[in-house]
């Protein structure tokens, strides 16, 4: 079987801009770091006193990278889903 995925040319050029290369490094920040600062900024161990930065910092790299793939593989999901009816 042979799909083809036809996406609207703003999320390509999207995709090509250095962006996309921000958003692929932040990807292992946002699963794995980002959530261990938040941990630890709860607790008082990460720049103590700085935490009305770090934490909104955090939750920003998460959601970022988050809603970044989502809407590239939305607009991918929705197009095989066309294609297979």
């Amino acid at each position: 079987m042979k799909v083809t995925v036809e996406i609207d040319r703003k999320l390509v050029t999207m995709a090509r801009s250095p962006i996309y290369l921000i958003v692929s490094a932040l990807t292992g920040v946002s699963v794995t770091f980002a959530p261990l600062f938040l941990y630890w900024s709860g607790k008082g161990k990460f720049f103590p006193g700085y935490e009305k930065i770090t934490v909104p910092l955090c939750f920003l790299v998460i959601f970022f990278v988050l809603g970044f793939y989502f809407c590239l593989g939305t607009a991918v999901a929705k197009e095989l889903r066309q294609n297979s009816k």
